[in-house]
């Protein structure tokens, strides 16, 4: 049977008995998933900033540009990270459209670029036009399709080594720009899924390493084991993005250091609790 003609089936179900959704909908980690089939699913990422502009009411300062790449990278890192497609952008903008809506939507169409994503055509959004604002605000959903096999989140081995990529920065300790050769990005994240010796891939937020190491671990149904020696403080914010967990097979260390130039620090193991 054609996808297609599935999809219709439970549509045509939905519109017949009515019930809060037509499809299977879960929560994995920071996404939120549609099982449109058994095997082809609907991935859904977002994440807000507020108070961090060009604006006279910002808490912290940002250039228009610099903060919609930022805002935009956190939900496609999430959708990439997890072995999904991003399809689509979209921004919602609690600023006017001239001059500082215009400036946040261009970084958004630069990351989302890099993303893979046709900028032109796969961003949408609104900006606020009625009302002046003195401070400012953004919103970002990315959607993205994956198939049950490509699904990588919660793919942890036993055994599996744990590193960190990139460095944990956030403001106001640290001045972020889009373009820190120390903290990941989009283009980082889908060189990692090309390593066929890389299981999971779990960015690192505001929530920070050690809250996201046991994600990592418990997701895949197994505990983790610090090193007895770190060189990176684990209780550190992740902010927007900057760093990310990557669980792989031990002997293989090397040869994800020789394909990133980011820092990469072990920050330990994971493994069935026997």
């Amino acid at each position: 049977m054609a996808l297609e003609d599935i999809i219709l089936i439970k549509y045509n179900k939905f519109k017949k008995e009515g019930s809060n959704s037509p499809y299977d909908l879960r929560s994995v980690r920071d996404l939120s998933l549609i099982e449109l089939t058994e095997n082809f699913w609907i991935i859904f990422a977002s994440d807000s900033d507020g108070g961090i502009g060009p604006k006279e009411g910002d808490t912290f300062f940002s250039t228009g540009y610099e903060l919609g790449r930022l805002a935009a990278r956190v939900p496609l890192i999430e959708i990439l990270a997890s072995g999904s497609i991003p399809i689509l952008v979209i921004d919602t903008l609690s600023v006017e459209m001239e001059p500082t809506g215009k400036e946040i939507i261009k970084g958004v169409k630069e990351e989302a670029r890099l993303a893979g994503i046709n900028s032109n055509l796969a961003i949408t959004g609104s900006t606020e036009d009625n009302v002046k604002t003195i401070q400012t605000g953004i919103g970002v959903v990315v959607v993205g399709i994956v198939t049950r096999e490509d699904f990588k989140s919660a793919s942890s081995k036993d055994g599996d080594l744990i590193v960190l990529i990139g460095k944990p920065k956030s403001a106001p300790e640290f001045k972020l720009h889009y373009d820190d050769p120390e903290i990941i990005n989009p283009a980082i994240i889908i060189e990692l899924r090309k390593l066929e010796f890389v299981h999971d891939i779990l960015p690192i937020g505001s929530k920070g390493i050690q809250h996201e190491f046991s994600e990592i671990a418990k997701s895949a149904g197994l505990i983790g084991e610090y090193e007895n020696e770190l060189n990176v403080d684990i209780s550190k914010s992740g902010g927007p993005s900057t760093c990310c967990l990557v669980s792989l097979q031990e002997g293989k260390i090397e040869e994800l250091r020789s394909k990133m130039k980011l820092p990469i620090n072990i920050i330990g193991r994971v493994r069935k609790n026997e």
